[in-house]
């Protein structure tokens, strides 16, 4: 039995239950945000039931994939496929705002939280500074706090924690956030077309790996944390996988020494198996113990299996 929209009726929860224990029917529970069920106090069967995330289309999943226009209509189906993609995102964010938030009454200020909407799509990709954000959407930090716990609730969003265990050099504790999909924040921050060589194509360039390897440990249910290293000196590694592999995405064509730095540094704190740059460089190589992957290289790799522990 398939029940799509479970939040927006979570007292057929307990239903749910009692079919499962007393007739063994199997469901499928699908929905868009778990904070209505936490807050009319629904259990979520635990122990009953297992969670898996949907997320927007993967690389793999795309024929004849590019960058450039996964960049600008990001992996939402309706806009991939559709013949005015930024229509289409405009719509969706319209959507959200009315369906997810408006009509649920997650908030009761509305243009407040539109305002926090547009600095945090902004904000896409870097640390989550509560104080400039609350000066930037104009309300208080606390609130800032509420709004970015109801986008990671409805799904638009997620945190990547920082990493803390490094020793020798201090770290920043603020975690950073990113839209679930390249496309909804682009349009959310009313970017123009994105090409090749701009600012705007290697913060995509970022984004996009970032949630295509969460799919993909999503997906496989590999359950390793996500996280990045920040140092106080302004060392940064954008992606480290458990504690197996840290990761530099670079829009570059060419990998360099200096883009190596911050892998460097956290290598010499021996936590980390391996390390890599996925950039634009089309030479697969290795340079002082860091591969460098080209980008298809490393996709292919990642979904393929061969980055796990046991490859």
């Amino acid at each position: 039995m398939v029940i799509d929209e479970i939040q927006k009726l979570p007292v057929l929860l307990d239903e749910v239950q009692r079919l499962i224990e007393t007739r063994g029917i199997r469901f499928l529970l699908t929905g868009s945000s778990a904070r209505k069920l936490r807050r009319s106090g629904a259990h979520l069967l635990a122990g009953r039931a297992w969670e898996a995330g949907f997320y927007p289309l993967c690389s793999p999943e795309i024929p004849e994939f590019s960058l450039e226009r996964y960049f600008n209509c990001g992996g939402l189906p309706r806009a991939w496929l559709s013949p005015a993609p930024r229509e289409e995102l405009r719509n969706y964010a319209a959507l959200y705002l009315n369906e997810e938030v408006k009509a649920e009454a997650l908030t009761r200020k509305m243009d407040s939280f539109v305002r926090f909407l547009d600095v945090m799509a902004l904000q896409n990709g870097k640390e989550t500074h509560y104080a400039n954000i609350s000066s930037g959407a104009g309300v208080p930090a606390r609130t800032v706090e509420n709004y970015i716990q109801i986008l990671e609730d409805t799904l638009l969003g997620f945190e990547v924690a920082p990493f803390l265990s490094a020793r020798r050099r201090k770290a920043v504790t603020r975690s950073k956030f990113y839209f679930f999909d390249v496309g909804v924040a682009n349009s959310l921050a009313r970017r123009e077309e994105v090409l090749p060589g701009s600012a705007a194509f290697g913060e995509c360039f970022e984004h996009w790996l970032m949630t295509e390897v969460r799919a993909c440990l999503g997906l496989n249910r590999s359950g390793e944390l996500m996280q990045y290293w920040r140092t106080k000196a302004g060392l940064e590694v954008d992606l480290i996988i458990g504690d197996r592999l840290a990761l530099e995405f670079k829009a570059t064509t060419q990998v360099l020494d200096r883009h190596l730095k911050g892998l460097k540094a956290l290598r010499e704190e021996g936590l980390v198996r391996d390390f890599g740059v996925v950039s634009l460089d089309p030479v697969r190589r290795t340079v002082d113990g860091i591969t460098t992957y080209p980008w298809a290289d490393f996709i292919k790799a990642l979904w393929a299996g061969l980055l796990s522990p046991t490859a």
